[in-house]
């Protein structure tokens, strides 16, 4: 049986087809090609059709056009779709005629950044050429190290090496930063929120150093498709940029199933183990002898479906080593042995994390499985995108779980396959990160008193860091006081500085394990807490609030712990507001929040009941952040009443339905942004509901949710209107002992109400 014979059993299977909620079949499309450019060194297009590429697609000849012209581009096409050589071609054409020039290269991983080196190395070779490419990361050896500041000419590394090892050392770098002529960021898409913020200001610091030596470089972006690139690169890198979106690469017919597993408890919203559906599905794969990769969204999920599917794998003849996991933890070359032998098709399966997702070459395989949806639309796509060679056939399962993104996904397939309405969403301009920044840019070089930041203006901070006797100020600029350079203490991936660092002290001498913002701290290393930490439960025996440490060791138990916080707003500012089209008003602005984490609850793994509880004895915790809301007019609770619904209840259901559905829209994980909802909120003296930043000052999610209001809450609406349940469950407005019995009733006679629509009640 092969993959075509397959796919039309399911087809004919009831038992399968029962659980589908949409079967999309994405017809193949041929190659559209583009010229090569004429600028283009006659060298470099001989070598690269000695490999095999005679032409190049519409998209790659349009973005070497763009970037030979001396703009700055970003290229937003799908996975495999041959992005790299938009960026490689311009660069090594500029080495060719230039052999002082000099590029950086930016990707989010180490296993990224190999890969892509190896790409560079291949071309070098085909060029016959002396021209250096090396990565540069925390693994790279002090000996390597310095020749590669004095020759390299393509230095491929991540935001974060860049950020503490290359930019606070400019001096050794003098040769790079003197010849930088571009500048490739790849994976835009990846830099959003806290993240993205941080990467935007490494990048201004960047620039900043490269005009010091006499520098300009182009940028050159490439993302997956969200609703943004343009916006979101020229956020990151502060230039304007041409877009590059019209793919030209050829696809061959793929099947895109989204497969939701059977309600098997409707009132807790509990559906069928994805684990063990994803194991059955991948199973017939195997068994038609698909090469298949197989994604799972946690460390112990990769292990399971793994042991499943070597033991499934013996029943068909797949011999043993056949079926590979791939994840954090193996050692690098047991990674690059997978990774050839899926390219050469020895390896039939791999189970992988999303480490696989990104574009690391492992050719191109038959079938996707996702045990469960990758978080955003984009990574989603990047996962299917695994999947399909350029001519033929392929085929995509993402196989939903019951956490409420991925029922929202299962259950609005058409969101998906739309052009992706996601938006990345970063601010740069967070005072407390902007700050941490500035302060590595002093010590870097010292700023003048006029000097712009990011086209800012930064005089008024700088002289606050001179008064907290950080900076020294003489002769109009400002000088950096401390011996020790500050990008050591300042995070890519936390706003806030200061942090709690985590330590098993289950092994002599304790291990540090990781490290957690002092605000989610409170919620998940609290004193007997249960803290998950790569799939590995641990028991949180001490949390020593002054020193900053939590004293943890490893346990296996059958619960884990859920803090509630009490948390009172304060609005400090609004900063933008308007009527809702129907019903209240919308607004945005600065709040205040005093936190306070008073009790957690014991839920037992997979039924969710409440299996004890206790106190949480920590200090209250101030933060300033930035907050969307919706203020009800005051009347709205007689008409619901008469209706039969309670705002109570109908607000309780919507703040949990949100939390749910607005991360989706603006690639936040459901932990960046907190949903609350207030009858009678103190300074709107109204019902309200508030949905605000998790981060410290805020990195855009609220306002993104301002300008997509309406899309939202139409969203939402659609969602609490399918979700099967009866009066509520974890996958819309939450469980009923928890938003009350009529919360979904009064959520949708809300958001029906707001939309102009009738407000049923059921």
């Amino acid at each position: 049986m092969n993959l075509a014979q397959l796919l039309s059993r399911l087809r004919a299977d009831p038992a399968f087809l029962r659980n589908v909620t949409r079967w999309e079949v994405i017809p193949p499309a041929p190659a559209r090609h583009g010229d090569w450019p004429a600028a283009l060194d006659p060298r470099l297009v001989a070598a690269m059709r000695a490999r095999g590429c005679e032409r190049l697609y519409s998209h790659q000849a349009a973005a070497v056009d763009q970037i030979l012209a001396g703009r700055s581009v970003v290229v937003e096409t799908p996975t495999a779709s041959g992005k790299t050589l938009c960026y490689n071609l311009p660069v090594f054409d500029a080495l060719l005629k230039n052999p002082e020039t000099r590029a950086l290269y930016l990707f989010p991983t180490k296993a990224l950044s190999q890969d892509q080196m190896h790409e560079a190395l291949e071309v070098v070779r085909a060029l016959g050429v002396d021209l250096k490419v090396h990565t540069f990361d925390g693994d790279t050896p002090e000996n390597a190290r310095r020749a590669i500041r004095a020759s390299g000419h393509i230095v491929v590394t991540n935001p974060d090496m860049l950020h503490q090892g290359i930019l606070p050392h400019h001096t050794l770098w003098v040769k790079l930063f003197e010849n930088l002529r571009y500048v490739v960021v790849d994976e835009v898409h990846q830099y959003r929120g806290v993240f993205g913020s941080h990467v935007a200001n490494v990048l201004r610091r960047l620039k900043r150093i490269a005009a010091f030596y006499g520098a300009r470089p182009q940028f050159i972006c490439c993302s997956a498709t969200i609703a943004n690139p343009r916006e979101l690169a020229g956020q990151l890198t502060g230039e304007p940029l041409v877009e590059i979106a019209d793919n030209g690469a050829p696809r061959g017919e793929k099947h895109f199933i989204f497969y939701n597993p059977p309600v098997v408890n409707a009132e807790l919203g509990i559906r069928r183990s994805s684990v063990k559906e994803t194991r059955a599905i991948a199973e017939r794969f195997l068994a038609a002898g698909a090469q298949t990769i197989v994604f799972a969204r946690s460390r112990i999920r990769v292990e399971l479906l793994l042991t499943y599917l070597e033991q499934a794998g013996r029943k068909v003849g797949i011999r043993q080593g056949e079926v590979r996991g791939y994840r954090g933890g193996y050692l690098p070359t047991e990674r690059r042995a997978i990774e050839q032998g899926l390219r050469d098709g020895s390896v039939r399966a791999v189970v992988s994390t999303n480490a696989l997702e990104l574009g690391i070459d492992i050719g191109r395989l038959d079938a996707c499985i996702m045990c469960g949806y990758a978080g955003t639309v984009a990574s989603t796509w990047q996962q299917a995108g695994r999947a399909g060679r350029r001519h033929g056939l392929s085929a995509v399962v993402l196989v939903g779980t019951s956490s409420p993104a991925d029922q929202y996904i299962l259950g609005n397939p058409d969101y998906f396959l739309g052009r992706s309405p996601e938006h990345g969403t970063i601010d740069p301009e967070n005072l407390i990160i902007l700050m941490s920044h500035l302060k590595c840019a002093a010590f870097e070089l010292p700023f003048r008193a006029e000097e712009e930041f990011g086209e800012r203006r930064v005089a008024e901070i700088l002289d606050y860091l001179v008064d907290e006797r950080v900076l020294h100020r003489a002769e109009g600029r400002y000088h950096w006081m401390a011996d020790t350079y500050p990008a050591e203490d300042v995070s890519l991936r936390a706003a806030a500085p200061d942090n709690v660092v985590i330590v098993d002290h289950s092994v002599p001498a304790g291990r540090v394990i990781g490290e957690m913002d002092l605000f989610s701290a409170q919620e998940m290393l609290h004193d007997e807490a249960i803290y998950i930490h790569g799939a590995q439960q641990y028991h949180v025996d001490k949390l020593d609030w002054d020193r900053r440490k939590a004293y943890v060791q490893p346990v296996r138990v059958d619960y884990y712990t859920d803090a509630q916080r009490k948390v009172e707003l304060k609005t400090l500012e609004a900063e933008e507001h308007r009527p809702d089209t129907v019903l209240g008003e919308l607004g945005t602005g600065e709040i205040g929040l005093v936190d306070k984490v008073t009790v957690y609850k014991k839920i037992k793994l997979g039924s969710h009941e409440n299996v004890g509880a206790g106190r949480v004895n920590l200090p209250e915790m101030e933060m300033h952040t930035t907050s969307f809301w919706w203020q009800l007019p005051a009347t709205v609770a007689a008409e619901m009443a008469a209706d039969g619904v309670d705002l109570g209840d109908a607000l309780k259901g919507l703040a949990h339905l949100l939390g749910t559905v607005a991360p989706v829209f603006v690639m936040a994980d459901v932990r960046d942004l907190h949903a609350q909802a207030m009858l009678r909120a103190p300074f709107t003296d109204a019902p309200t509901l508030y949905l605000y930043d998790s981060v410290p000052g805020g990195v855009g999610f609220a306002r993104r949710i301002f300008q997509q209001w309406e899309e939202i809450r139409l969203a939402a609406l659609a969602h609490v209107r399918r979700c099967p349940c009866h009066r509520g469950c974890p996958s819309c407005v939450g469980a009923v002992v928890e938003s009350g019995d009529r919360a979904k009733a009064g959520a949708a006679w809300l958001l029906a109400r707001a939309a102009g629509l009738r407000a049923a009640v059921d």
